[in-house]
């Protein structure tokens, strides 16, 4: 077992992680996956320490990519990537057991965070994704993952407060802009799919990044993800 698998249907967050990632040397190598085919690949060939998974990943979805990888030999620990709202799909993976949950714009202090409690802390035979609770609950206190421990698995709860859907407000043009951007398109292929102009697509993403306080395309999907703006 080694290293992480980022598993996110959205290129640009699953890159953004990826680069997150890249800079905790705890977490090396680090291999990325579109898809549960693509995960179930990369773990049959070397199963990963931590899997951190998509909550909403493209069908078959998370849970069906939990139980394709409890029939890989390994125990790897699964941290799912979700935002307010997918509590009832987080609650099926911790079932299956998933361990907590991160925030897709998760940052470098919260990653190492998470990797050196998990490192810390050997698998529980028989449940994989599943560490002993004490060994996550310093990352929670660090803000990292959100659990409420139980005798093998965390529960998660997700705070209704976090969703800021009322704090950001953006036009049905620019929701459809950053949809794009959430699926890897550039400027030009959102113009194209748009009917709009290149310079035109740009405009909305600037007001869009301004409106959600983010630097990049990558950061702005993870906002507009976490706030619920996109899925």
């Amino acid at each position: 077992m080694a290293g992480v698998v980022v598993c996110h249907g959205s290129t640009a967050v699953r890159e953004r992680i990826v680069l997150t990632a890249l800079g905790v040397p705890a977490l090396a190598p680090v291999r990325a996956a579109a898809s549960v085919d693509e995960l179930v690949t990369l773990a049959r060939r070397v199963p990963p320490t931590i899997v951190l998974l998509d909550a909403h990943l493209p069908t078959p979805g998370p849970v069906e990519a939990i139980r394709r990888l409890r029939a890989v030999p390994s125990q790897s620990t699964v941290v799912m990537l979700a935002v307010p709202g997918d509590e009832i799909a987080l609650d099926r993976a911790i079932a299956l057991g998933a361990r907590g949950y991160l925030a897709p714009d998760v940052g470098r202090a919260e990653l190492a965070a998470v990797a050196a409690h998990i490192l810390a802390s050997p698998g529980v035979p028989g449940a994989p994704g599943a560490v002993p609770h004490d060994g996550l609950a310093a990352a929670h206190a660090h803000g990292a993952v959100a659990s409420a421990p139980t005798p093998v698995v965390a529960r998660v709860e997700l705070p209704a407060q976090s969703t800021g859907r009322d704090e950001v407000s953006l036009t049905k043009r620019e929701v459809e802009v950053l949809v794009g951007m959430s699926n890897g398109r550039s400027n030009a292929q959102i113009g194209q799919e748009l009917f709009l102009s290149e310079d035109t697509i740009k405009t909305h993403a600037r007001r869009l990044f301004r409106k959600l306080g983010a630097a990049d395309r990558a950061q702005a999907v993870a906002i507009g993800l976490r706030k619920g703006l996109i899925r």
